[in-house]
């Protein structure tokens, strides 16, 4: 299979930057797959898991918001947040998603609904990379 360039940066790191056969992420019009000679393609990412493949391995992590930009032969994600399996604190994802759920099951006049939700899919992403 034909490679591409995969660049993911966050605000502080580079996070990865190699050759991909595949990336697959959530994005706000549903989950994407890309492969080398994709149409170009500027989207909106959703909190979610970013499976990346290469050289017969699979390798995931869990990403935030952001956007992607997708060339044929680079596929450039900016991202908010993005980590690796070993650098998530299961108790405090499992913290983050016990609160999200209480706000939009409990939520009062104070209560941002769509950040309720934002906030529990970030957590579900942290704890299904890890499991």
């Amino acid at each position: 299979m034909d490679n591409f360039r995969l660049q993911i940066i966050t605000p502080e790191r580079i996070f990865f930057d190699e050759d991909a056969y595949m990336a697959e992420f959530n994005t706000t019009e549903g989950e994407i797959g890309v492969y080398a000679h994709h149409i170009p393609l500027t989207c909106i990412v959703k909190p979610g898991i970013l499976t990346i493949r290469m050289d017969g391995e699979a390798k995931e992590a869990a990403l935030h918001s952001g956007f992607a930009e997708i060339l044929p032969d680079k596929v450039t994600i900016l991202a908010e947040v993005i980590e690796w399996p070993e650098e998530i604190d299961v108790k405090r994802a499992e913290a983050a998603m016990e609160r999200a759920k209480e706000r939009i099951a409990h939520p009062d006049a104070n209560t941002d609904i769509d950040r309720a939700r934002v906030a529990l899919m970030r957590a579900m992403a942290r704890i299904t990379v890890i499991k």
